[in-house]
């Protein structure tokens, strides 16, 4: 950030007294800029025994498979938002479940928030995929899978389907987990 967003003067990235962190300063209107975590609300969409899954046509990682994921806008709620990206991703509607998986990613300011739900219709490739399917868990993508949130994800969610229990799970993802699924590339 160069310049401040409410009067347009240069500002400058220090601790503000009282604070413990770096923020934009503005010195001409006293303004703080704070950055926020950005949220990624999305939908584990089941259809009997598959999982509708996503191939990506938009970097990062096009081409590989996602659940149906994308940031949160203002102005709707976390289940709002899942609903839409799995519209806007899978031209699908969903009944949703419930918070399924809560994934902490403080390296890149990220949270994601994925939803158990169950596909009540058709569904088809938005223009953020390339092509959108269901799978039964022998036939899951595993090495094109788009993110390890997503493979996380559905780890948990074949797991806790052997005991028919769907607890939330919370966990985080680091820089090193990070760099053990992509490589130092």
């Amino acid at each position: 950030m160069n310049f401040c967003s409410h009067c347009g003067q240069p500002v400058r990235f220090a601790i503000p007294a009282g604070d413990d962190r770096p923020r934009y300063l503005c010195d001409a209107c006293g303004s703080i800029h704070y950055q926020n975590p950005r949220i990624v609300a999305g939908t584990l969409p089941v259809s009997g025994s598959r999982i509708l899954l996503c191939r990506r046509a938009i970097s990062p990682r096009k081409g590989f498979w996602t659940l149906p994921a994308g940031f949160m806008e203002n102005a709707e709620t976390t289940v709002e938002a899942a609903a839409r990206e799995t519209r806007e991703e899978a031209c699908a509607e969903v009944d949703i479940h419930g918070l399924y998986t809560l994934i902490n990613l403080p390296h890149i300011n990220q949270v994601y928030m994925i939803f158990r739900a169950k596909l009540t219709g058709s569904f088809s490739a938005g223009p953020e995929s390339l092509e959108v399917a269901l799978f039964e868990e022998h036939e899951i993508p595993w090495d094109e899978l788009a993110f390890p949130t997503i493979e996380r994800t559905l780890r948990h969610f074949y797991a806790d389907r052997d005991n028919d229990h769907y607890p939330l799970h919370i966990s985080d993802i680091t820089a090193e987990d990070r760099e053990r699924y992509f490589g130092s590339a």
